[in-house]
């Protein structure tokens, strides 16, 4: 697939989802981190629900640092591996606090020492926090469609990252995840994608897809 061929692409998808932005609400960095560890395999909708009480209560690093891990737990039951979750999380607070003065630091290596804290985790932060960008996130919704249109042949996030980081113009790395994930969400759906209704369907070689609408 050529450059024109995805700068194509990109263009179609911008114009389509103007609005598009990281999914997961927070008002400052720590509620960004805690907000990340817990979206691994959870729904925005469900984070945010859970996360509209927690940061009433827990409100810095120190607070999450030096919580009951018990009560940090019960107050996350809704998000799946919550157990695991309020682990890391604390976990991760305590080394802000005892390394960082509390603050979130600025490189990926630092970040995926964290615990809970992978690569994508890491580039969403840096993002959103400090305007940071070092790599493409690659959430389920970038793997899909990475594939779909061709990106990619590899299923793992960190080898798919490194392609779409050669492909894609570094301009546009802060903001490609979420438009992909727009458009995964409002029309290349992983069941049953609705092609014929796409604004790509002309251009996407649909890999891997065998039924559409």
């Amino acid at each position: 697939m050529n450059q024109k061929h995805i700068l194509e692409i990109i263009i179609i998808l911008k114009k389509a989802y103007p609005d598009a932005k990281y999914y997961i609400n927070f008002s400052n960095p720590v509620e960004l981190l805690v907000a990340a560890i817990l979206s691994a395999q959870v729904r925005d909708e469900v984070v945010n629900a859970c996360t509209k009480d927690l940061f009433k209560k827990y409100k810095t690093a120190e607070d999450f640092a030096e919580s009951d891990l018990k009560e940090l737990t019960n107050d996350i039951k809704t998000i799946t591996f919550a157990g695991n979750k309020a682990k890391n999380i604390k976990e991760s607070c305590k080394i802000l606090v005892e390394r960082y003065n509390g603050k979130i630091p600025k490189t990926i290596e630092e970040l995926t020492n964290l615990p809970g804290v992978g690569r994508k985790t890491a580039n969403t932060i840096l993002i959103n926090t400090y305007g940071i960008v070092n790599g493409i996130p690659v959430d389920t919704h970038v793997i899909r469609l990475s594939y779909r249109l061709g990106w990619t042949k590899n299923k793992n996030p960190d080898k798919i990252e490194k392609d779409l980081d050669r492909i894609i113009p570094e301009k546009e790395w802060g903001k490609i995840s979420y438009i992909l994930k727009a458009h995964g969400r409002a029309i290349c759906q992983a069941l049953i994608p609705y092609c014929n209704k796409c604004p790509l369907n002309k251009l996407c070689p649909k890999n891997g897809v065998s039924k559409y609408n």
